[in-house]
C-alpha cells in the first residue's frame, strides 16, 4: 500500500473516530466501543477488509500511548485532591488488583479449562481500570460525579496500570520459564515499584525546574521539549528495570505540583496528544481483533465478564476500602465505575508474542470482556449515580474542594 492510502484511509478512520464523539455523547454509548467498532469494521474480517495483524505494532503504540496518557492523566492530576484520598486510592492499586486478578483467575480456569497459571494471567490482565476509558467517561457530560470520587477514580486507574503490567510480566516469566522462584518474583515487584516511584517523581521535578530555568521565546518548543522527556522517563526508567507506566504518571503528578512556565498551554497540548492517542490506540486494537474468533469465546467472555463486573469489583474494592471512612454508597459507585479498556487489551498482546499456549483465545477473551465491560457500566453510570442517592452535581458541597475551573 502506497504511503499516500496510508494516509488517506488512516485520516479517513480518524475523523470517522472524532465524529462519533458527538454521537457518544448524545446516546450515552462510550466512545471507545465506537473507535473500536470503526476498527474492526475497516479491519480484515469487516467490510473495509484492510488486512492487518501485527501483534508487535500494536503492542508497541499501545506503549507509547499509555505512556503519553499516563502523563497527561497525572498532570491533571489536582496534587491537592489527591492527598486526602491517597490511601484508599493506593489500596485500590494494589489490594483490589491482587484480588481481582486471584478471583477471575480462579473463574477462569474453572469455566475455560485453563491452567491455574493460564487462568491467573487473564486475571492479571483484566485486574485494572483502564485510565484511557476512565478519563474519557469522566470528561463526558454522562459522568456527573463528585469531585472526591472522580479524584480518586482518576488516581486509582493512573497507578493501578503498573501492578496489572508487574503481574502480566511475572506471570508469562512463569509460565515460560516454571523454575522462577518466589524471591526472584518478590525481587523483580520491588525493584518495579522503587525504581518507578524514584525516577518519576525525580523527573517530575526536573522537567518542572527545567521549564522554569530555561528562557526560550518559542513557546512551540516546551511542547516538544515535554514530549521528550516524557519518553525519556519511560526508556529510562524501563531500562533501569522499574515500572515505565507508573514513573510517567508520577512524573506527570509531581510536575503540576508547583506551577511551572506555560503550564496551561502544556496541560491543553497533552489533553489533545492524548485524544490522538486514545483514537489512535483504539483504531489499532480494533483492527488486530477478528471478529470471527470472538463467537467461540462468547459465552465464557460473557461468564467472565459479568462475574467480574458484578461480584469481583464490588467485592475487591470494599474489601480494599474497609477500613476507611467512605460511606458504603460510594465504594459501590466506584466498583460500579471501574471500567476496563485499552490496557488490558494491550496487555493481552503480551502472551501473544511470548508464545504462551492459549495466548489467542486469552487476546479474544480479553477483548470481549473489556467491550462487556465499557458498555454495561459506561453507558450505566449516570444511571448508578442516581440510584445510590449520590449528588453529582458541581457545587455538591460534600465535595473537600472546589472544582477545578
Amino acid at each position: 500500500m502506497s504511503l499516500e492510502w496510508i494516509f488517506i484511509i488512516l485520516s479517513v478512520l480518524v475523523i470517522l473516530s472524532v465524529l462519533t464523539i458527538k454521537f457518544s455523547i448524545r446516546f450515552g454509548i462510550p466512545s471507545l466501543v465506537l473507535f473500536i467498532a470503526i476498527g474492526m469494521l475497516a479491519g480484515s474480517d469487516g467490510p473495509g477488509g484492510i488486512e492487518f495483524d501485527n501483534p508487535f505494532l500494536v503492542q508497541s503504540m499501545g506503549i507509547t500511548a499509555l505512556v503519553l496518557i499516563l502523563f497527561a492523566g497525572g498532570l491533571e492530576t489536582e496534587w491537592a485532591g489527591v492527598r486526602p484520598i491517597l490511601w484508599r486510592g493506593l489500596s485500590l492499586s494494589t489490594i483490589a488488583v491482587l484480588l481481582t486478578g486471584l478471583l477471575v483467575g480462579v473463574f477462569v480456569s474453572w469455566v475455560q479449562g485453563f491452567s491455574f497459571l493460564e487462568g491467573l494471567l487473564l486475571g492479571a490482565i483484566v485486574s485494572s481500570t483502564d485510565a484511557a476509558a476512565i478519563f474519557m467517561m469522566l470528561k463526558s457530560r454522562n459522568a456527573n460525579l463528585p469531585k472526591r470520587l472522580t479524584q480518586l477514580l482518576e488516581f486509582e486507574s493512573g497507578s493501578n496500570d503498573p501492578m496489572a503490567v508487574m503481574l502480566t510480566i511475572a506471570l508469562i516469566r512463569l509460565l515460560m520459564e516454571p523454575s522462577t522462584s518466589f524471591g526472584e518474583l518478590v525481587a523483580f515487584f520491588v525493584m518495579e515499584v522503587v525504581v518507578g516511584t524514584v525516577v518519576g517523581i525525580a523527573m517530575g521535578e526536573i522537567m518542572r525546574r527545567a521549564f522554569n530555568a530555561l528562557n526560550l521565546r518559542v513557546e512551540g518548543i516546551y511542547l516538544v521539549l515535554s514530549v521528550a522527556l516524557v519518553l525519556l522517563t519511560y526508556g529510562l526508567t524501563t531500562f533501569l528495570n522499574g515500572s515505565g507506566f507508573l514513573a510517567v504518571y508520577l512524573a506527570g503528578l509531581s510536575m503540576q505540583r508547583k506551577p511551572f512556565v506555560h503550564q496551561q498551554n502544556v496541560l491543553r497540548f497533552h489533553d489533545g496528544l492524548a485524544w490522538l492517542m486514545q483514537v489512535t490506540m483504539f483504531l489499532m486494537l480494533g483492527l488486530q481483533v477478528f471478529p470471527g474468533r470472538l463467537v467461540p469465546v462468547a459465552w465464557v467472555g460473557l461468564l467472565v465478564s459479568l462475574f467480574l463486573i458484578i461480584i469481583v469489583r464490588p467485592a475487591a474494592v470494599h474489601l480494599a476500602l474497609a477500613f476507611s471512612s467512605m460511606p458504603y454508597r460510594e465504594q459501590t459507585l466506584v466498583a460500579w465505575a471501574g471500567l476496563r479498556g485499552s490496557v488490558p487489551i494491550i496487555l493481552a498482546t503480551f502472551p501473544l508474542l511470548a508464545g504462551v499456549k492459549q495466548a489467542d483465545t486469552i487476546f479474544h477473551l480479553v477483548f470481549f470482556i473489556t467491550l462487556t465491560s465499557v458498555f454495561m457500566q459506561g453507558t450505566t453510570i449516570a444511571w448508578a449515580t442516581r440510584l445510590l442517592r449520590i449528588d453529582g452535581s458541581p457545587h455538591d458541597p460534600s465535595d473537600s474542594h472546589p472544582p477545578k475551573h
